[in-house]
């Protein structure tokens, strides 16, 4: 399965991923009252049946929200969702992989690559900058000039999942 980078712009999926949260925030409270009501009403007051009702109402609002899921206005937020999905995969996948650029596997090349950049996009939607931490920007900075020097494109445009199989997790 290859995954690849897309364009969104960072305010409307801030704007969009406030609004969900908020929504679904407030159905999950409203949900979860109403079911507890409904359980203390019919089998009387009991710590347990209005932690029942909450918790059903997070049932609830989780079916909703994955029902919701596919629609086309939450396209930012199913993008957002695999990307994080894809560097926390990769993450674990980051001693094998630096090994790897050191060794100068391409493939290592292009995987770590991706992790940088898909980092980079998800701080700018998120309105945050990267850390500073300077190994990291002294490791953006090597991959670049690897890239570089191999004649390969600075950015790449995502990965094959399939590759990371050939690295040992961890």
């Amino acid at each position: 399965m290859k995954f690849r980078f897309e364009s969104h712009e960072p305010e409307v999926y801030r704007r969009k991923a406030r609004l969900i949260s908020v929504a679904m925030a407030a159905q999950l409270i409203v949900l979860g009252m109403l079911f507890a009501q409904l359980l203390t009403r019919t089998f009387g007051s009991s710590l347990w049946l209005n932690a029942l009702g909450v918790l059903l109402g997070l049932v609830a609002t989780s079916l909703v929200f994955a029902a919701l899921r596919e629609r086309p206005w939450m396209r930012e937020m199913r993008y957002v969702w695999q990307l994080k999905h894809h560097l926390s995969r990769v993450s674990g996948y980051l001693p094998a992989l630096r090994r790897g650029v050191a060794e100068h596997n391409h493939v290592a090349l292009g995987i770590l690559s991706f992790y940088h950049q898909g980092m980079a996009q998800l701080a700018e939607l998120n309105g945050r900058t990267l850390d500073d931490d300077s190994e990291l920007i002294a490791e953006r900075e090597q991959l670049r000039q690897q890239r570089e020097r191999l004649g390969l494109p600075l950015e790449v445009g995502g990965y094959d999942t399939e590759d990371l199989a050939a690295f040992k997790r961890g």
